[in-house]
């Protein structure tokens, strides 16, 4: 089996105003930049057997210091990135709502049918997402790997795994804290146990 902890990237200039960041490239606060520097002192003693990210630029930078700490090499996925909320990218929910009202009440009442106008199907992305941690968990057997991604696409993939309907990602896992720990872990025959959900760090070994 192998232990996945799953993480956010750290606080970005568009979160104090939750807006949708999905693919656009936001950088982080400096907030943000001292969250990834607490994963950072978490990971150099969390016997951390490889360290993957998304290869989006938030979630490289948050990546990049507990790599090193870890004694690990970074390596990127692009199967890690997050969901493209297509017309939402860069809105905040009410400026949704104002521009296209009828697709956010659709999305808000069932996310995973009704994407965003012009954004990706969310099947679609558990399905590239799950195949990424699948397929670190093949190549690190009886490890433990660091995923630092990003929140719709955790909580999409934690609904894929454990069998839960995609549509009710935002109901069940309704938060997900920037560089909070999230561990999975996957049995030899693909069955997974969730051992943890957005804990702070500190509260994690």
């Amino acid at each position: 089996m192998t232990d996945l902890v799953l993480v956010r990237h750290g606080e970005t200039v568009w979160h104090a105003e939750n807006r949708y960041a999905g693919v656009s490239d936001v950088e982080l606060t400096p907030r943000g930049h001292e969250q990834a520097a607490r994963l950072a002192e978490w990971a150099a003693d969390a016997g951390l057997t490889a360290v993957l990210a998304s290869t989006l630029s938030r979630a490289v930078i948050t990546a990049t210091a507990a790599a090193e700490r870890a004694g690990r090499a970074l390596r990127t996925d692009a199967r890690l990135v997050e969901l493209d909320f297509g017309e939402g990218e860069g809105l905040t929910s009410a400026e949704m709502a104002a521009r296209f009202p009828e697709a956010r009440a659709a999305f808000e009442a069932d996310p995973a049918a009704h994407p965003l106008p012009g954004g990706e199907d969310p099947r679609a992305a558990a399905g590239r997402f799950v195949a990424a941690l699948r397929d670190a968990a093949a190549a690190h057997p009886g490890g433990r790997v660091l995923v630092v991604a990003h929140t719709t696409a955790i909580r999409l993939a934690l609904c894929a795994l454990i069998g839960v309907p995609l549509g009710e990602y935002r109901r069940l896992f309704p938060r997900l804290d920037n560089c909070a720990l999230t561990e999975l872990r996957l049995r030899d025959d693909g069955r997974p146990a969730l051992l943890r959900y957005n804990c702070p760090i500190g509260a994690v070994s």
